[in-house]
């Protein structure tokens, strides 16, 4: 099992991120995903210039966003991101806490899968680059 499952940002919506209603949009919460899994990926060394180098490209293929509580102007948050599949698949699990009393106000996952950047073939089986950042056996 690898160490290195979980990472967390911290981050302060801006107000650009408002909608009429003076709540972050929800098209941001995914914004929020991204920056936290870039910070995951980059935590094993394979964030997305890895994975080009790697000759590997790894779309989202899904994504699901529950909204809990609604978040606002200048709220720290803690957005989770966690490894949960990548034997055939990327799936990464998120969590948004209220940074101070640490109620949830989002959750949602990712899934991604990795494509052969010369033939275009998804691989329906992760590749070994992948689980050697991670850690575990092939």
């Amino acid at each position: 099992m690898p160490n290195t499952l979980s990472h967390e940002i911290t981050l302060t919506p801006a107000f650009h991120d408002l909608d009429p209603m003076n709540v972050v949009w929800h098209g941001n919460y995914l914004r929020y995903f991204e920056q936290a899994r870039c910070a995951l990926l980059q935590q094993i060394d394979y964030d997305y210039p890895q994975m080009c180098a790697s000759g590997y490209a790894w779309p989202i293929v899904d994504v699901r966003v529950k909204y809990v509580r609604p978040l606002r102007y200048g709220q720290p948050v803690k957005v989770r991101a966690t490894f949960v599949e990548w034997e055939n698949r990327l799936r990464i699990d998120y969590e948004m806490r209220d940074a101070a009393s640490g109620e949830r106000l989002t959750k949602g996952h990712s899934i991604q899968v990795a494509v052969d950047m010369v033939t275009q073939e998804m691989q329906y089986v992760s590749p070994p680059v992948l689980l050697q950042r991670l850690g575990v056996s092939s």
